[in-house]
Order: structure tokens, then C-alpha cells, then sequence
């Protein structure tokens, strides 16, 4: 090579490199990074809830086939799913390994049917608290960062309300030494009054303590429904997640009764970002073909932002 063409040769290359190194710093055109890192999606098992009380999946089926047939990577389960080997360690490893080996990040766990922890009767609630330890314990050991509960309980809504901070505060202790939040649901009663709810997260006063926003879950009373956008706004400054509820769909792929756009507007405006799980529970379309309706949808409106 000529000095000249080998000078040439040096000073493009010196050109390129730089380019290079530029192009990890200097965005891309159509490089829709920024856009994903609004949020993440995630797959609710409760959208399977059909197929799992049939016996048609198990909860050890579900995390490959939200990876196989969906391409979702991240999953929520529900405890019911369990089959109350929550504490049976060999169980939850074959979980853990499946899900490893797989690549698939276990996210949450949404707790039912383990007391009211936000009973009146201080040793019912005492005892609410102590049955989802060892939910903590599970989630823990499965690699989730969070356990999804219910503020519940009878009575009025400002001792219900003094109930759940008790009962919430000491479970969000148990779960801070274990590095495991604690977030709450509106998931009707008075936990589908967003202000509510708001106020009793406000009450534990934890960075553990936090909400899972349900689109589609305001209803109060059979007389009562708390307007849903209103009510995500008011959840999101607690927010560790975000529930997206769909039931049916217009043919333009939009749900039938929630403003998607709407709702992440809000959420956008509250300058967040995670994970989004998909929970469809509709009955027209399949639950496949449900999820997939919805997945759809999340990925659609978070190209909008």
C-alpha cells in the first residue's frame, strides 16, 4: 500500500471509528429504545383463569406458554394457582428453575383468600397479616419484587381505613426486611374509591407500601362506581405496577370501554415507568386470543408516547 493510500486508509478508519462511537451516544432514526422504556409488558395469569380452573394449564405451565405463544417475557401469577404448595420448597425450585432456564422474569404474585387486612377484629387482622408471610417468603425465593394484597374489611370507611394502614403497615414491614413490596389493588369495596386508597398507602408511609392500579376494577357497590380515570390518577403516585384490564374490543382494536390513550396519558404524566400487566377478562373472545387483542393494544399506545 502507497504511503498516501496507507495515510487515507488511517484517516478514514480514525473516521469511522468515531462515527462509531458516536452512533452508541447520538440517537438513530426509527430507534424506538426511548419509546420501550416507558413501560415493560407483562402477562397476568389471571388471564388464564378459565384454562387453569379447567385443568387445562398449570400454574408450572403457565410461564413458558407467556413466553412460547406470546413472546411476554415477564409474569404475574395468582395464589389460588398455587395449590397450596406455596411453602413446598421442591415446588417452588421446579418453578424457579423452569423460569431461569427460560429467560422469563418472575415479577408479582396477587394474594386472595388470606384473611382481611383490614379487618376491625385485631387478632383476625393479626392473623391476615401472619398468612401472607409466607407469600412474602414465596415471592422472595422466586425472584418476584412484589406481592399484590387487599385492603378489606367491614365497617365504616375511616375504620377500614385505620384497620388497613395497621394491618398493611406491619405486613409492609415483614416484606422491607425481605426486600418484597407490598402493593395494594383497587379491587372493589372501598378499595375502588381511588382517594381512599391513596389515603391509606399515604398512611403506611412506606417506600414498600404501594398500589397496582386495575383499569377496570371502580366499582364500589352495586350502586357505586368511582370514575376509573380519575381513580388511576389518584393511585399512580403510588404506583409499583399497572393492571390493564380489557373485557372486549372495537374493530379497530381498541378496548370497548377504556380510552387506553387516556389512561397512559395519565400515567405519563405521573412520570412513570414499569411494568404493565395484561389482564384480560373478557368472554366474547378467547383467552388467547384475548391476550393477544390486548397485547396489541399496550404495544400500539406505547408507540404514541
Amino acid at each position: 500500500m502507497k504511503t498516501t493510500d496507507r495515510r487515507n486508509f488511517i484517516r478514514d478508519l480514525g473516521i469511522l471509528s468515531a462515527a462509531a462511537g458516536l452512533s452508541s451516544l447520538l440517537p438513530l432514526e426509527g430507534f424506538a429504545a426511548d419509546k420501550k422504556d416507558f413501560f415493560q409488558i407483562s402477562l397476568a395469569q389471571w388471564s388464564f383463569h378459565k384454562a387453569l380452573f379447567a385443568g387445562k394449564m398449570t400454574n408450572l405451565d403457565f410461564p413458558l406458554k407467556a413466553k412460547n405463544d406470546f413472546d411476554i417475557h415477564i409474569v404475574e401469577y395468582v395464589s389460588p394457582f398455587f395449590k397450596k404448595k406455596e411453602t413446598d420448597k421442591a415446588y417452588l425450585k421446579e418453578l424457579k428453575d423452569r423460569t431461569d432456564s427460560e429467560g422469563i422474569q418472575n415479577h408479582l404474585i396477587m394474594i386472595d383468600g388470606e384473611g382481611n387486612l383490614g379487618d376491625l377484629d385485631d387478632k383476625a387482622r393479626l392473623i391476615a397479616v401472619e398468612n401472607h408471610y409466607k407469600w412474602v417468603d414465596a415471592a422472595k425465593f422466586l425472584g418476584c419484587k412484589t406481592i399484590r394484597v387487599n385492603a378489606a374489611g367491614k365497617g365504616t370507611a375511616e375504620e377500614i381505613k385505620a384497620s388497613a394502614i395497621d394491618g398493611l403497615g406491619k405486613l409492609t414491614e415483614y416484606g422491607k426486611k425481605n426486600k418484597i413490596n407490598i402493593i395494594v389493588e383497587n379491587h372493589g369495596g372501598y378499595s375502588s374509591d381511588g382517594n381512599w386508597l391513596s389515603s391509606v398507602i399515604k398512611g403506611v408511609n412506606s417506600s414498600y407500601c404501594g398500589t397496582l392500579p386495575d383499569f377496570g376494577n371502580f366499582r364500589i357497590s352495586a350502586e357505586q362506581e368511582y370514575d376509573k380515570y380519575q381513580g388511576v390518577k389518584d393511585l399512580m403516585p403510588y404506583a409499583k405496577g399497572v393492571s390493564a384490564k380489557t373485557h372486549n374490543f372495537k374493530e379497530d382494536g381498541e378496548e370497548t370501554d377504556i380510552d387506553y390513550t387516556r389512561m397512559f396519558e395519565i400515567i405519563k404524566a405521573a412520570k412513570w415507568t414499569g411494568i404493565v400487566g395484561i389482564e384480560y377478562e373478557g368472554s366474547i373472545l378467547s383467552e388467547e386470543e384475548g391476550i393477544r387483542k390486548t397485547k396489541e393494544l399496550l404495544e400500539r399506545v406505547r408507540n404514541k408516547f
